[in-house]
């Protein structure tokens, strides 16, 4: 078993098999099996998807295209969130 994505514990098998149902765009494949969404922020499993979905596909990598960056951007410590502080009046 190959995994691609190890923040999610997505396989090549299930890219494969995500790509033959249909899934033939990296925005659709993200969504579908959740790829670029663990803490890595799809650092790693991006750009392998992409060259998977290149090769199946016909394409070449740069045609296939990156997913569209949400904020986000970076990745943001857990501390940010659990402080409890706001910007709000506490009334």
């Amino acid at each position: 078993m190959r995994i691609v994505c190890r923040c999610e514990d997505v396989t090549y098998d299930e890219v494969i098999e995500a790509i033959r149902e249909g899934y033939t765009d990296i925005e659709s494949l993200k969504r579908r099996l959740n790829i670029g969404m663990g803490p890595c922020r799809g650092r790693i499993c991006i750009p392998i998807v992409i060259k998977i979905l290149a090769r199946e596909l016909g394409k070449k990598p740069e045609e296939v295209g990156y997913p569209r960056e949400r904020p986000p951007i970076t990745p943001l410590p857990l501390g940010i969130f659990a402080s409890g502080d706001n910007d709000e009046k506490k009334g």
